[in-house]
């Protein structure tokens, strides 16, 4: 039996050990929103050419389905329908469904990284990770399709080649605007290690005239070191930090 999950105004940390996902059709929209929709797209693109339409898997609703099971509906949409949260009035917009890795190091530090100027959110801090894009129309969305996302994710942004069975999920999260997020913990690395293969990563793509995803990565082990991040955060890493740290031992 499946319940709705409550609204709240704060972001929720659910300790979640089965996940079903449910395709769901994307809601029609009004001549008015999708008018409105494309204005601020477009404006977007402006500013930022480096922005793209591509498909997008976005959360529908999301249900309890047991005491740690949860049952989400998603529906394929692109970037672009996004936009209409920044339409005052738009009903029609949905929450996105994204997956995030907690990368944590030796000595029990927390790998965090900057957006660059070139994405969606350009200087704001989050735990390397992404928008979920949907699968070819005979695949399923599933566990397993998440990991091997957030594996993807986690290369192509930090350089930390981890292959998909060495993720486990460790909490989704619920935003304040209802965004669903997929935490997993991958396996502990030397700080060496990670800024070496991050800086890697922006020397090859900045010889070969891309700009990197991520600018910056920094290692936090408290909720008090996210002050000193110079930059904006997603509401979803302060509770991050605060329960892994608190749950996982120190060295």
């Amino acid at each position: 039996m499946t319940e709705p999950l409550p609204r709240s105004s704060d972001v929720a940390l659910l300790d979640v050990h089965r996940l079903r996902f449910v395709e769901a059709a994307t809601p029609l929209l009004s001549t008015d929103d999708r008018s409105a929709m494309d204005r601020v797209w477009e404006e977007a693109v402006r500013a930022n050419p480096s922005l793209f339409d591509g498909p997008v898997a976005a959360c529908a609703g999301v249900e309890r389905e047991g005491p740690h099971s949860l049952v989400v509906s998603w529906a394929r949409t692109t970037y672009r329908h996004y936009a209409l949260r920044r339409v005052p009035g738009a009903v029609s917009w949905l929450p996105s469904l994204f997956v995030a890795v907690v990368q944590p190091t030796d000595d029990g530090r927390l790998l965090v990284a900057r957006m660059s100027s070139s994405t969606a959110a350009p200087g704001r801090w989050q735990l390397p990770g992404g928008s979920v894009e949907p699968p070819d129309d005979q695949e399923p969305l599933d566990p397993g399709t998440l990991r091997r996302h957030a594996a993807r994710e986690l290369v192509e942004e930090t350089g930390l080649d981890m292959p998909p069975g060495e993720l486990t999920l460790w909490r989704v999260t619920r935003g304040r605007n209802g965004n669903i997020g997929a935490l997993f913990t991958a396996p502990r690395k030397p700080a060496s290690f990670l800024y070496e293969r991050f800086e890697a990563l922006v020397r090859s793509e900045t010889a070969d005239g891309v700009q990197p995803e991520l600018d910056r990565i920094a290692l936090i082990r408290s909720p008090g070191d996210l002050a000193g991040l110079d930059g904006p955060h997603v509401d979803y890493l302060e509770p991050v930090v605060r329960l892994y740290t608190r749950a996982v031992p120190q060295p």
